[in-house]
């Protein structure tokens, strides 16, 4: 992938990408972080983590 690339872990998703593996397949990984709570659906279980999630991400890109 050659677009700059943001990833949010949250605790209760079926599958926690690991750091090393979100670098290997994203060399343009601008913002990796893993939550304290949420799951699948973030959007509707934390919905003020994820947005401030997506915030940061964006800062990454100078948006």
């Amino acid at each position: 992938m050659t677009i700059p690339v943001g990833v949010n872990v949250f605790p209760d998703e079926l599958y926690a990408v690991p750091r090393s593996w979100a670098e290997e397949a994203y060399p343009k990984l601008t913002h990796y972080n893993r939550l304290d709570k949420g799951g699948h659906f973030a959007a509707w279980e934390q919905p003020m983590a994820l947005a401030a999630e997506l915030g940061d991400t964006l800062k990454t890109l100078g948006a």
